[in-house]
């Protein structure tokens, strides 16, 4: 079975970092398509069984920005 997640990317001294937005996995490479590739497998690694028997639970979070 095939999943589709959302990922960020970016930049911190000579490594890339990859986040899936949709579990909490991360991972890094020296090229963005090595930190992709290195996500990939985490999230692979990630959903092998056992799954873990909780979900992530996304929530909405009100803060105050720009108060002087």
């Amino acid at each position: 079975m095939k999943a589709e997640f959302t990922a960020t990317v970016w930049q911190e001294d000579d490594l890339f970092v990859a986040q899936c937005l949709e579990v909490d996995v991360v991972s890094q490479g020296k090229t963005e398509e090595e930190a992709l590739a290195n996500l990939r497998e985490a999230l692979e690694l990630h959903f092998e069984p056992p799954v873990g028997e909780w979900k992530p639970k996304v929530v909405k979070v009100e803060v105050e920005v720009g108060a002087a």
